[in-house]
C-alpha cells in the first residue's frame, strides 16, 4: 500500500466535516433568503369593540393583593373564540 492512497482519506475527514458544517449553517440560517416582514406578514385591522366600565377601585397599599385575580388559576378565565 503506498502512502498517496491513504492520504486523501485523512483530508477526506475534515473536508467532509467543513462541507456537513457549512450545509447545515446554511440551511438552519437561511443565509441566501430574503424577507420582507413588512409586506409579508400583513395583518387586517378590525374596529374595537367591548366597553369601558369601572369594575373596582384599589387606592393606597393596604391589601396585598387584588380581589378576583387569576394567579392560581390563570386559565379558568381564558375563553376560546368557536
Amino acid at each position: 500500500m503506498s502512502d498517496d492512497s491513504g492520504l486523501w482519506l485523512l483530508a477526506a475527514g475534515p473536508a467532509g466535516a467543513t462541507a456537513l458544517y457549512w450545509a447545515l449553517y446554511r440551511y438552519y440560517r437561511n443565509t441566501d433568503k430574503s424577507h420582507a416582514f413588512e409586506r409579508e406578514t400583513t395583518v387586517e385591522a378590525k374596529p374595537v369593540t367591548g366597553s369601558d366600565r369601572l369594575v373596582d377601585t384599589v387606592t393606597g397599599t393596604q391589601e396585598r393583593q387584588i380581589p378576583g385575580n387569576n394567579v392560581g388559576a390563570y386559565r379558568s378565565r381564558v375563553k376560546r373564540e368557536t
